[in-house]
């Protein structure tokens, strides 16, 4: 998520002070990504520096406000028609952990893939039931109506990841059940190594070393 523009795309509404972008970002993503109060104002000062926000003077309790400029208006324009770039994904915990775990000793990759399943359906099923409470809230028309429908959209996508994530682990599983018979069919005898003969002056290898 760019905080970035994030915070560009809030203040587009009107002037807003530090605290009040924090609640605001957080309230239309529903917490899944939590700021805290020193992020938003190294970012704004980022963006002030840039020229893409200015300092619009204080409110009734003296909190600086800021406002976006033109040439913020004209970088969240951008930012908004430009695709989100998939060709550099970020790093991936899941992915790189069962990458670590073929063929790490004393792992066993299938009882990896059955924890983080488990987890995954857990994760799936919390977020259909603040689908549906998102839902109502939505079709009850209250005051934070476009927040609701934000963090309807937001839960949609980890609900779609979520189902993404659980049928990837069945294809991995899978995939390694393939793999495990194509090694040993059926019936195959496995091939053992010739011994080595010591040379002179040598010890002889203990099995298996």
């Amino acid at each position: 998520m760019s905080i970035r523009h994030g915070l560009l795309a809030l203040l587009e509404r009107g002037p807003r002070y530090g605290s009040q972008l924090r609640t605001e970002f957080e309230s239309r993503t529903g917490s899944t990504w939590p700021l805290n109060v020193g992020q938003v104002y190294t970012t704004l000062s980022r963006l002030e520096r840039d020229g893409l926000i200015g300092q619009d003077g204080e409110d009734e309790a003296g909190h600086a406000l800021y406002a976006i400029t033109e040439a913020g208006r004209e970088e969240l324009k951008v930012w908004f028609e430009r695709p989100v770039d998939r060709t550099s994904p970020a790093r991936d915990e899941l992915a790189i952990k069962l990458a670590m775990a073929v063929g790490a000793p004393g792992v066993d990759i299938r009882n990896v893939i059955q924890a983080q399943r488990r987890h995954t359906v857990k994760a799936m099923q919390d977020y259909t039931r603040l689908k549906a409470q998102a839902l109502t809230a939505v079709e009850s028309g209250a005051e934070r109506e476009r927040d609701d429908v934000a963090w309807l959209l937001v839960l949609e996508q980890l609900i779609f990841a979520t189902e993404a994530e659980a049928r990837w682990l069945d294809h991995c599983e899978a995939r390694l059940i393939r793999l495990s018979t194509t090694a040993h069919p059926p019936g195959a005898v496995a091939q053992t190594a010739p011994p080595r003969v010591p040379g002179p002056g040598r010890a002889a290898s203990r099995p298996g070393a």
